[in-house]
């Protein structure tokens, strides 16, 4: 089993910061990717950055230039620093990994943490 706990979000004003983390937990060969979602309310759940075991990294193009996704693999965690907040960045933030488990790969998600950008 793999377990993913997010932590990071709350209430920050526009033009602020925040940054998420994502813990990654227990038994697999490795990850290949790792990602971050978003939902909104009344809206589907969006891809906002994911990065591969190589590092390659991808955005969405509402948060390119804004956020930054990384990882730190001694302590099994990926980031997103997110700067530049705008009201449109409200939603619940979720962590995915791709895992391999045995000879298959499979998806996991995190609870989900919320972002509230509010004045």
């Amino acid at each position: 089993q793999v377990q993913l706990v997010e932590s990071g979000g709350g209430l920050v004003q526009p033009g602020g910061s925040l940054r998420l983390s994502c813990l990654i937990s227990g038994s697999f060969s490795s990850v290949e990717t790792r990602a971050w979602y978003r939902q909104a309310p009344g809206k589907q759940r969006e891809l906002v950055a994911d990065i591969s075991s190589y590092n390659r990294t991808t955005y969405d193009t509402s948060v390119k230039g804004r956020f930054t996704i990384s990882m730190d693999n001694a302590k099994s965690t990926v980031y997103l620093q997110m700067n530049s907040l705008e009201p449109e960045d409200t939603a619940v933030y979720y962590c995915k990994a791709v895992a391999r488990v045995g000879r298959q790969f499979f998806s996991y998600w995190g609870q989900g943490t919320q972002v509230t950008v509010s004045s």
